[in-house]
């Protein structure tokens, strides 16, 4: 049972965070594609402010927070995660573009708006997964 103990911390703090994340989003209305495709369509820069918000927080939190904690919660010291850019990166970012602006929906987003019962984007929840399972057969290939 001790063992678990920090799994089940784990999950915790996770589903915490994924409903902070998913009420952000609402609150900002990021969850309606008719905001999304506003900003895609340079007539609404509300989607800028939050994403720029977003990154700021992020950027302060991973400079900071290990100058403060000493180690994470759950680990014995703090991870870089260096980006490796190549082919596979530039086109699923650009297939990944491509979906977001057909649909006005991102994976996050996608989620939170069907938590407020936005039951139309489960077609695009249903892409999201699907374009996720095959990216996944795909690099088990290799």
């Amino acid at each position: 049972m001790k063992q678990d103990q920090p799994m089940l911390q784990r999950a915790t703090v996770t589903l915490l965070a994924g409903v902070l994340f998913g009420y952000g989003l609402s609150y900002a209305t990021m969850i309606s594609p008719d905001v999304v495709l506003s900003f895609l369509r340079l007539q609404d820069f509300g989607l800028m402010l939050v994403m720029g918000g977003a990154v700021l927080v992020t950027a302060l939190a991973y400079q900071l927070i290990p100058r403060f904690v000493h180690h994470p919660l759950w680990d014995d010291h703090f991870h870089s995660h260096p980006s490796v850019w190549n082919r596979d990166t530039a086109v699923g970012a650009a297939l990944f573009g491509v979906g977001w602006g057909v649909c006005g929906v991102c994976p996050g987003p996608a989620l939170a708006a069907l938590g407020a019962a936005h039951w139309d984007l489960l077609w695009a929840a249903g892409g999201i997964a699907l374009g996720a399972l095959v990216q996944g057969l795909r690099a088990d290939r290799n």
